[in-house]
């Protein structure tokens, strides 16, 4: 079989490893905008707003029960402020209230399954 040629180096050209589908060695091609593939609408995000500031509550109580139900996800953990876009002030007011209201039964520990 002398028309075959092997190759002795089984390394890819490029160093590395990692992704292999872009073989010019530079980087990755643009993404397109607004998401996921083809040239739709642009992606808008409103943005966060601190609820307390808004409406003007200075303190956060443990027995407002229903308020501090909105940040609680289903599965009974505290929404971080990322996705609430609560200031830092009132996520430390807010998580402490949270925390109080558990230990006296007020709000569940965890979500019933």
């Amino acid at each position: 079989m002398a028309d075959e040629t092997s190759s002795t180096s089984s390394a890819p050209t490029q160093g590395g490893g990692g992704y292999q589908g872009n073989n010019s060695g530079g980087p990755r091609p643009p993404r397109p905008a607004g998401g996921a593939g083809g040239g739709g609408r642009k992606f808008f995000r409103r943005k966060k707003v601190c609820k307390f500031s808004a409406e003007k509550i200075d303190h956060i109580s443990y027995r407002d029960v229903r308020l501090l139900q909105q940040f609680i996800a289903e599965r009974g953990k505290i929404t971080p402020r990322r996705l609430t876009g609560t200031r830092t002030e009132y996520q430390r007011q807010l998580s402490r209230a949270i925390k109080q209201a558990r230990n006296i039964a007020l709000l569940p520990f965890a979500a019933k399954f």
